[in-house]
């Protein structure tokens, strides 16, 4: 099943990093928060990801295409112009970076990378939040309820797409968050079925506000709650409660063990 990851945004919240780079490229314990993300899917066997990229997508390009350079030790004969790479740390991926524009929104995005999807079910999440959700718990309760979208659902209080749930997990309602609302949201780590991109009309489509609002009336949304860990990095005091989880060596995230070089 292919990873479709959100990553073309212009990262204006935390201008202090994205003005040299593209958001999921900022670094959590010099590794790009995009890399986390990925590795966590990977943990659970999902190793096929597409890249939805835009401001500045050829910092992410540079990073896969050089991935050998920042993961093993490396060797330059400069005699022989050639390079040998030693205990390569390489990881099991196939990743596909899509320039998705500028300046598209995040259905439109979404629904320019449909011809790499082709009519199946896949995951997808923004490039700038890592969690401990059991995605394959997740999976298996998409699987189950049949509609055509999952999203996870957290509780916490940021400026979010808010969440009315009946018991079951049907969503009834997908809107904005207010001042007076709880603190339930979407929370990414989403599962969709290919009837998604009947939803997404052009690259003006804010995946947030008409698709998923759309499918809440139908009866075609269904949250999957996750009462784990769960950290956007829209800031820098987000990052740098990031950097301090990762420093610890406690990082809810981190399924995996480190390679040795």
């Amino acid at each position: 099943m292919k990873v479709v990851i959100l990553a073309g945004g212009l990262g204006t919240r935390i201008s202090e990093e994205s003005h040299l780079k593209p958001k999921p490229m900022i670094e959590i314990g010099e590794r790009p928060i995009l890399w986390h993300i990925m590795k966590y899917y990977s943990t659970y066997g999902f190793d096929e990801f597409i890249i939805c990229a835009g401001y500045k997508q050829y910092v992410i390009k540079e990073y896969f295409a050089e991935y050998f350079l920042h993961n093993s030790d490396v060797t330059f004969d400069l005699s022989s112009n050639s390079m040998t790479i030693h205990n390569n740390n390489s990881e099991n991926w196939k990743v596909s970076v899509i320039d998705t524009g500028l300046m598209t929104m995040t259905g439109g995005r979404i629904r320019r990378i449909r011809k790499y999807i082709g009519d199946e079910t896949f995951m997808l999440t923004y490039g700038d939040g890592v969690c401990n959700v059991d995605l394959e718990a997740l999976l298996k309760f998409h699987r189950a309820h049949g509609r055509i979208a999952t999203i996870t659902m957290v509780n916490i209080s940021e400026m979010k797409g808010v969440l009315e749930v009946e018991p079951d997990g049907r969503i009834t309602s997908f809107r904005e968050k207010e001042e007076r609302d709880a603190s339930l949201i979407n929370g990414g780590y989403m599962v969709f079925n290919p009837e998604i991109f009947d939803y997404l009309d052009s690259d003006e489509t804010v995946l947030e506000k008409g698709p998923l609002s759309r499918l809440s009336e139908e009866g075609q949304l269904m949250g999957y709650n996750h009462e784990g860990f769960w950290q956007c990095m829209d800031t820098q005091r987000e990052k740098t409660k990031l950097e301090a989880l990762w420093a610890s060596g406690n990082a809810p995230w981190k399924r995996w063990q480190e390679a040795q070089i």
